[in-house]
């Protein structure tokens, strides 16, 4: 058993969640906050058997799309303000696949 934690854009969870869904992964999603921006994200939870692994990560891949956003230098939690608009890629995912010692639904 593993244990995936997925965190991705808050625009594409909504399609992620919705295509695991339809495959039969069952995720609980949890509301977070980090990255570069410190910007709102999504990071989800999925059990699956070792097998289907890769499956999962291809579903993610495919709905979890970067993007470019502009942001005014003095926007950044670091001193650096260049006073022009900056142009970052943010969104994709960031996936973290743990092994599950012990798995029970009670």
């Amino acid at each position: 058993m593993k244990l995936l934690f997925a965190i991705v854009d808050r625009e594409d969870s909504g399609p992620v969640v919705r295509n695991l869904s339809q495959r039969g992964f069952s995720s609980t999603k949890l509301a977070t906050t980090g990255g570069f921006l410190l910007s709102n994200n999504v990071t989800l939870m999925i059990g699956v058997k070792e097998e289907s692994v890769q499956t999962v990560i291809d579903i993610i891949k495919e709905h979890s799309h970067s993007r470019k956003q502009i942001i005014p230098s003095n926007d950044l939690s670091f001193d650096f303000d260049t006073g022009k608009p900056l142009e970052v890629v943010v969104g994709g995912a960031t996936i973290f696949v743990v092994d599950v010692e012990r798995f029970e639904k009670v």
